[in-house]
């Protein structure tokens, strides 16, 4: 309806990545995995009930949305439009934890709503499909523990508030101390932060990354790494306000996904924010140098 113009985030990223690769060629349709909606019941498994029933109220939405004039519209325009479709990038997470394991990667081209808890949304996310991807493979015994590799610009408030006190997910996020969320309480379940101030470009970044990834995998051995991998960390963003090349990014994920697989680590990554256009060919790039690289192939990508 033309209500993506009033936001900052680019709605057509998601379509716009798959697009770009298929013109390089890479995936095809037959390694596409299309995921089912996540439903109530497996919602339920993280969010309270009053939550859920809380996306019910337009004015509710709008403030996870950021756009104030989604108050005003029917819910049943709210849920088709809006929540609909990132239940569905929610589904995919799930499925992508679920491939991950049986195939050693997968990559959501969606999700990482890391400012959502199981009682809360914000910051653009509805659902806490992080939290959500974890424990559903938790409760059908898949894996016996997790670690969370969140590079997006901002604070995963959202799943370190669920995780709290939860020795079994190691949780590791690099950040803009600046900005958003700033959730102290939520800080307490970061097992290594790296918080990095305005204006951060490629050397400090990845001298940080690489220091503190080798770390965390001598400290903590998981079953399962989920890379929050959010392109709002580049040069120029209007949120992430720091200084990351193009080609910074690129090696960034590679770098991610190396240390995983040298390690025979599952991994899946998900797409999370990124508020510029042109993130959307940075991340078909990306993922084309990875497997370019023998970092993936011959496996799935959901969306």
């Amino acid at each position: 309806m033309g209500l993506e113009r009033l936001h900052i985030f680019d709605a057509k990223k998601w379509r716009n990545i798959i697009q770009n690769l298929k013109e390089s060629g890479f995936p095809t349709d037959d390694i596409i995995v299309r995921p089912l909606e996540a439903q109530k019941s497996d919602l339920l498994l993280v969010h309270t009930k009053k939550y859920l029933k809380s996306l019910k109220w337009s004015t509710k939405v709008a403030v996870i949305t950021e756009v104030p004039v989604v108050a005003l519209l029917p819910n049943a325009i709210v849920q088709y439009s809006y929540l609909k479709p990132m239940r569905l990038q929610t589904g995919g997470s799930v499925l992508a934890g679920k491939l991950a394991l049986e195939r050693g990667w997968a990559i959501n081209v969606g999700g990482g709503f890391h400012h959502c808890s199981a009682d809360r949304g914000g910051g653009f996310c509805p659902y806490a499909d992080i939290t959500l991807l974890i424990q559903f493979l938790f409760t059908t015994g898949r894996i016996q523990n997790a670690m969370i590799v969140d590079l997006d610009a901002h604070q995963g408030n959202g799943y370190e508030h669920d995780f709290l006190g939860v020795s079994e997910v190691y949780i590791m996020d690099m950040y803009n101390r600046n900005i958003y969320p700033r959730d102290r309480v939520a800080k307490q379940a970061i097992r290594r932060k790296i918080e990095l101030g305005n204006k951060v470009e490629d050397l400090e970044y990845m001298l940080k990354l690489r220091t503190n990834l080798k770390a965390a995998l001598e400290e903590f051995t998981p079953d399962i790494v989920v890379y929050n991998a959010g392109t709002d960390v580049l040069d120029s963003d209007p949120l992430g306000l720091m200084r990351i090349s193009e080609i910074g990014i690129v090696k960034r994920d590679e770098f991610v996904f190396e240390m995983c697989v040298k390690r025979g680590i599952p991994v899946v990554m998900l797409t999370s924010g990124g508020y510029l256009r042109k993130t959307a060919k940075i991340i078909a790039d990306s993922i084309i140098n990875l497997r370019n690289k023998g970092l993936i192939g011959g496996k799935e990508l959901t969306f």
